[in-house]
């Protein structure tokens, strides 16, 4: 089992790298773009990522919105169609 500092960690990478695409993870969670299940599928998936220090040099390295997530990020495909939305 995850411990919960490896959740707030990944939960935090999730939405700081959805941030950095230009997606806001709450209004989309409001206005039923995403549900809570896929947010947490989402960062489930971030934890099992073997590149989480490369994503967090990439948010550090970022200077306001990015349109793409890195390649390696386990997520892309959902900020991409978060974005399309």
């Amino acid at each position: 089992m995850l411990s919960r500092t490896v959740l707030k960690r990944h939960a935090t990478l999730v939405d700081r790298m959805a941030q950095a695409v230009g997606v806001d993870l709450e209004e989309a969670a409001l206005g039923g773009k995403v549900s809570i299940p896929e947010i947490d599928d989402a960062v489930l998936s971030c934890t099992g990522c073997t590149r989480s220090y490369a994503c967090e040099s990439w948010l550090a390295e970022s200077n306001g919105p990015r349109y793409t997530p890195p390649t390696y990020c386990r997520n892309v495909e959902l900020f991409l169609r978060l974005q399309a939305d």
